[in-house]
This record gives C-alpha cells, structure tokens and sequence, in this order.
C-alpha cells in the first residue's frame, strides 16, 4: 500500500465550492481506499492505496468527486514520500520569520520548464520564489497593506497555471504528522 496525499483546488475558500470534510472522506472510502483522513478543510485527503499510476488515481477521484459534490474539484496527488522529501530539503531554512512571512508550496500538476530565475524576487521584494522543481514551487510572502496573499497567488497562477493548488508550509507539517 503506498500512503498518498490528495490536494484539492479550490474547495471551501471564501464561501467557493463548500464541502463537509465528511462528504470527502466517505466519497474516498467509496473508492477503496484505506485509512482515510481529511486535514483542514482546505481539501487535503489522506490515504492509502494499492500502487497504480497516478493519472489513474487522479482520474478516478476526480470523476467521484464530481458524481458527488455535482461539480468538478481539481486533484493533486502526491505519495507522503514526496512530501517528506520535500520537507526534508526544508526549502525555507535561509528564510528569517516574522509574524508577517508566509511561507507557500504550490503544487504543479505536471513537470513544468520555467525561466524563472531563483530567488526570485518580486519589485517590491515583498514576495520571492525560493525553489522551483518538476513538480512545486516554494514561495514567500511579506505581507503588507500593498500585497497580501492573493496577490502572490494570481501572480502564481499567471506564471504556472490556474490548475497548480498552495497550501501554507505549516499545513504541509501537518500532513506530515497526519499520516
């Protein structure tokens, strides 16, 4: 059994696409998979399942989910592995913290080829990337009365796609310890 991490888009924000945690977890078990957990109401879903491909297992809950909620819900899907070596490579270690930084990981749905030079840094150097791999990309944000957290994810989506979701990095420790 390999132990996956489901990131969905754009569920519960501002009131957009509600969804009860519950709702998930039984729309997962229907599938056959075990051990399901829901983590935030940020649309992340832990569980496991036997190995197949990927695009099959992002197939299958997306046209579940849509059966479901009536609506289509985009679906990342990462092993814990990669999300512990992601962890691991702790990409915001340079990075000095006030009550004001954001740390983000968007995560890209397929392996992208960017110019983007790193750091890189927007021109009020209120927001910077750090780390662009194949398939994430590690952000900050200092937040301000110019620039908050929208902001830096409509800049994301221009540069990456509007099909890439973020979660905070502390919501990615707690997936972590989830599991």
């Amino acid at each position: 059994m390999i132990k996956y991490v489901a990131l969905l888009r754009g569920i519960n924000v501002g009131g957009h696409k509600p969804v009860k945690m519950e709702e998930l977890k039984k729309a997962f078990e229907s599938l056959g998979f075990q051990n399901v957990k829901t983590l935030l109401a940020s649309g992340n879903v832990l569980f496991e399942s036997p190995k197949m491909g990927t695009d099959i297992l992002v197939k299958q809950i997306e046209e579940k989910l849509e059966q479901e909620l009536g609506y289509e819900v985009g679906v990342l899907l990462r092993t814990m592995e990669e999300i512990q070596n992601l962890a691991d490579a702790n990409p915001f270690k340079n990075i000095e913290l006030t009550q004001k930084t954001r740390l983000y990981v968007t995560f890209l749905p397929e392996k992208q080829k960017r110019d983007v030079k790193i750091p890189h840094e927007s021109t009020g150097k209120d927001f910077k990337i750090v780390r662009i791999s194949a398939s994430e990309v590690c952000s900050v944000l200092v937040l301000s009365a110019d620039r908050g957290t929208t902001d830096l994810m409509s800049f994301l989506e221009k540069e990456f796609g509007r099909k890439v979701t973020t979660r905070n990095w502390n919501t990615i420790s707690r997936i972590l310890k989830g599991h």
